[in-house]
């Protein structure tokens, strides 16, 4: 019947003199749609009509499926559900339209509406073949086999010329070894490794963009330097710059894992990568409208090789990369670890490294530098694990504090006016930052006023500035020993050196020997 009242407004409004165009824009069908009906008389259209309501259509046999899909799920979209038609039956072969046009149908006819989210974006020019890959990170809340929600971490990879996928699952946060470790399976996926990647600006590679002289992370940098590939930060509110990563991303939420039930890791990480050799990797492109699978294989001629894995993990430590939190500790297998109060930097790299040895946790500054604390490895969870020397000396009132850690210079004003200005600048860490003063005066006495000196010269008001420099100044000794007293006695006055003789005029010197005379 309404197919009927259509053929008949369609007809009217061209008696009316309305153009194609117009008689679709005020229907809402296509211009195709508008030209079948005039081409159509009544008679033919109500046998036309009536053969639709008898004729058997190749998705019948799936509705109650495709409804129940719908009804547990009301914002599937069609693209998710021909990718789950095709893999729970493989031998079905069906056009993406097709599937299209049925589910809205269901849709109509069951009411069962589906939201629909507008988002601009600005077209890009295509990259060269071998020039780039983006990656980014997603994660997602789905159910588990007991109906309950779990949350999954990937990170994702796309070629930029092919738009070549490949995506790697975890079910706990990423860590720069993990992230580490999906680079080399993503290279080996795609045969090779682009000129360029591009991230966004995430801790697990970068420490700070610093004003375009992006500081990575110890562990990233190593790797990068390893491999060789240029690397290039989004800056922030800069979607257009990795586009394609994010709609990848997006197509993986929605089209792989939004309302799959998780089992394990190991069978979700088999599942997503026949999702990416059936779907992800398969279906025509929408901007490029070719199978990436077709484009990569062209693609990968233009990778630059790669070493293999085994020989490149050689190369790496032993040791995990942590972040200090604010209360000075480390969360390693789901307990905490304490470090000296004052670790931690409001302003600065909180990058730690942990080494487990003999069942004892260690925690460096660096991969192989100092040991700022060490623990017992704890088997259970939500445990804090704290050295008595991390807590606070509770025993001085704060003035009292200032007052103790100022005398042990030999220049007190300079130390009060460098513990002032840290005051000033660290109000809420007063206490931490006296903390650390006192531990590097313990450690570096020999040194402790030249490099109060020189933090005061060069405006660097912080504790952990005087602990560097104290550091620096005593591996400078170490390397250049001081002079021998006997060369120390040996004084040379400089302004000596730089005095010239008294000249005389030649007539003083005749008067003197008596000639030169008329």
């Amino acid at each position: 019947m309404e197919k009927l009242q259509l053929l008949v407004q369609v007809k009217q409004l061209k008696k009316l003199g309305f153009s194609i165009a117009a008689i679709a824009k005020k229907l809402d069908v296509s211009r195709n749609t508008v030209y079948k009906y005039l081409d159509m008389s009544f008679e033919e259209a109500t046998d036309w009509i009536s053969s639709l309501r008898t004729r058997k259509r190749k998705l019948d046999p799936y509705q109650n499926q495709l409804l129940t899909w719908l009804k547990e799920h009301p914002d599937l979209s069609s693209a998710q559900i021909e990718d789950w038609l095709k893999e729970r039956y493989p031998n079905l072969e069906v056009g993406g339209s097709t599937i299209r046009s049925y589910v809205r149908e269901l849709r109509d006819i069951h009411h069962i509406p589906k939201a629909v989210h507008i988002r601009s974006h600005e077209a890009v020019e295509e990259l060269a073949a071998g020039k780039q890959i983006q990656v980014d990170w997603g994660e997602i809340k789905v159910k588990n086999t007991q109906n309950k929600e779990v949350k999954l971490f990937f990170i994702s990879f796309v070629l930029s010329h092919s738009r070549y996928k490949y995506v790697e699952w975890l079910d706990r946060p990423f860590t720069t070894r993990d992230t580490i470790r999906c680079h080399e399976q993503a290279f080996k996926y795609f045969g090779g490794m682009s000129e360029e990647i591009v991230y966004d600006q995430d801790h697990l590679i970068t420490v700070s963009e610093n004003a375009g002289d992006i500081i990575l992370t110890a562990e990233f940098q190593a790797y990068k330097q390893e491999r060789g590939f240029r690397l290039y930060l989004c800056r922030k509110s800069d979607p257009q710059s990795k586009g394609k990563i994010e709609n990848v991303v997006k197509f993986i939420k929605r089209n792989f894992a939004k309302n799959r039930v998780f089992s394990n890791l190991d069978e979700w990480n088999e599942r997503s990568l026949a999702w990416l050799d059936r779907t992800g990797n398969h279906n025509v492109h929408h901007t490029i409208k070719k199978r990436p699978v077709e484009v990569h294989a062209l693609e990968k001629q233009h990778l630059k090789p790669v070493s293999s894995l085994l020989s490149f993990e050689s190369n790496l430590g032993n040791s995990i990369t942590r972040t200090v939190h604010k209360d000075n500790v480390i969360k390693y297998k789901s307990n905490r670890y304490s470090l000296p109060l004052g670790t931690f930097r409001p302003k600065g790299d909180n990058t730690v490294y942990v080494e487990v040895s003999n069942e004892e946790v260690i925690i460096r500054a660096t991969n192989q530098g100092e040991i700022l604390a060490k623990h017992p490895l704890c088997h259970g969870k939500g445990e804090l694990i704290k050295n008595r020397n991390h807590t606070r000396d509770r025993s001085k009132g704060l003035q009292a504090y200032k007052e103790t850690v100022m005398r042990q210079f030999k220049d007190q004003e300079k130390a009060y006016l460098f513990i002032h200005e840290i005051g000033l600048r660290y109000p809420r860490y007063m206490r931490d930052q006296l903390q650390v003063i006192q531990h590097t005066i313990a450690l570096y006495r020999p040194v402790i006023d030249l490099a109060l000196e020189k933090c005061i010269s060069e405006h660097l008001w912080s504790a952990n500035d005087l602990r560097d420099i104290s550091q620096h100044l005593t591996r400078l000794r170490e390397t250049n020993p001081p002079k021998s007293s006997l060369e120390q006695k040996v004084k040379i006055d400089y302004s000596v050196l730089k005095a010239t003789a008294q000249t005389r005029e030649m007539e003083t010197y005749f008067e003197i020997l008596g000639g030169m005379k008329e």
